[in-house]
């Protein structure tokens, strides 16, 4: 950042957020856009990184670029969002066609966790990967697996639960490829 941007955003000038906030607005909705496909949470992310900087702007200081720090403040909000919702399987899928066209060793990388993920899915107990599968392939809700399985919907939660404790770490080191991927 220069030197008389980073003194600028320093001062009380509130018009000068709003300034920035207008000009990198439509960057970080995009990014953010790609990967969450939520306009109220992307709207709201955006609003709060820049919220941030204004409580922040005395002790601020920049070793990058203003649109450098603003991309990873957005970035990591996103990530941050999708680990509190658990939404870490429908985006991983979605960003199949993403990784399509990403250099080899990017796609490579890609395929290798979803291969894991599916060996650790094949390792679940029986009726934990059942109810897993219903839940994510087929996406139905715990009461139709319930009715499906005629088990409660307290053990489908039970083992909704164990099947993502076991997976959680490749899927979060599948969401860090995706993340670090779009963002570049």
């Amino acid at each position: 950042m220069r030197p008389e941007q980073e003194d600028h955003l320093n001062t009380d000038d509130s018009d000068y957020i709003i300034q920035l906030y207008r000009e990198y607005w439509k960057y970080l909705y995009s990014s953010a856009y790609r990967i969450l496909k939520d306009k109220q949470a992307c709207e709201d992310i955006i609003q709060d990184v820049f919220i941030n900087i204004w409580n922040k702007r005395d002790q601020l200081q920049f070793n990058t670029s203003l649109k450098a720090y603003l991309a990873a403040s957005v970035r990591y909000e996103v990530y941050r969002k999708i680990r509190q919702e658990k939404r870490f399987e429908p985006i991983a899928e979605e960003m199949g066609q993403f990784y399509s066209q990403c250099p080899t060793s990017d796609a490579v990388e890609y395929k290798e966790y979803l291969q894991e993920i599916s060996r650790v899915v094949q390792e679940l107990p029986e009726k934990c990967r059942e109810v897993y599968m219903l839940s994510r392939d087929e996406q139905l809700s715990h009461k139709e697996i319930s009715e499906r399985l005629s088990i409660s919907t307290k053990t489908v939660r039970n083992h909704l639960t164990r099947a993502l404790r076991q997976l959680r770490p490749w899927l979060t080191e599948l969401m860090v490829l995706v993340l670090t991927l779009l963002f570049r």
